[in-house]
């Protein structure tokens, strides 16, 4: 969907800098397949070797956080997700999440569980993205949000092999996280096969549940889709 242009300039705390602002179908976790607006963040600090949004690490447009709002509603659904890069590491994204949340909107917040969660406003699903070793930024997950974690959040694993899953199923057990909130295991895209996942899962009895990337399914990686 086409952006509207960023207003006047503001002060720098009552704005972000987005990368785009686009209504699509939710395809992955909880809401798959409700029709959501999702308004993508400029930035991260990771560096994850599949990733699938780079282009939203540099460049984006200032927007305030008025303007933000008045776009999000103009698309008209219920169902907002906020995501990136990496949106906690704009300050203000806490306040543009109270804000959505404030007009009534379902609010989910991507993010990859490298920065504090806590002062998420609680009305917000956060979906912590735990980072395996095959994704290269095992080193950079933040361990100290996992006790925040509450039942109206959600914890996603992206496995790239036998050895990620293996990896995340320990650390499913060791912390219960199937106790605190719903968790998601999906495969790699082109780097395991969803069938060998699945298969997996299922001999294991493993308390998650399988998905695969609808958005991929439908559009592969186009952006803005």
């Amino acid at each position: 969907m086409d952006a509207v242009a960023p207003g006047p300039a503001v002060a720098p705390a009552d704005r972000l800098r987005i990368t785009e602002i686009f209504l699509s179908l939710q395809g992955e976790a909880r809401d798959a397949g409700w029709p959501t607006v999702f308004v993508r963040l400029t930035g991260c600090p990771l560096r994850c070797r599949y990733c699938d949004t780079a282009y939203a690490f540099h460049g984006g447009e200032w927007w305030d956080l008025d303007a933000i709002v008045a776009e999000v509603a103009r698309h008209g659904v219920r169902h907002v997700c906020v995501t990136g890069g990496e949106p906690l590491a704009q300050k203000r994204c806490l306040a543009l999440l109270s804000r959505l949340c404030d007009a009534g909107h379902a609010v989910s917040l991507e993010t990859s569980g490298a920065i504090d969660v806590a002062a998420v406003d609680p009305r917000v699903s956060r979906v912590l993205d735990i980072k395996t070793p095959g994704s290269g930024e095992e080193r950079r997950n933040r361990w100290e949000n996992l006790p925040l974690l509450t039942p109206h959040d959600q914890v996603k694993f992206v496995l790239c092999g036998r050895a990620d899953y293996e990896w995340a199923r320990e650390l499913v057990h060791r912390h219960a996280l199937h106790a605190r909130c719903e968790v998601l295991f999906s495969p790699s895209k082109a780097e395991l096969p969803p069938t060998e996942l699945a298969d997996w899962i299922v001999a294991d009895r493993l308390p998650v549940r399988f998905q695969v990337q609808l958005h991929k399914l439908l559009w592969n990686d186009e952006p803005g889709r």
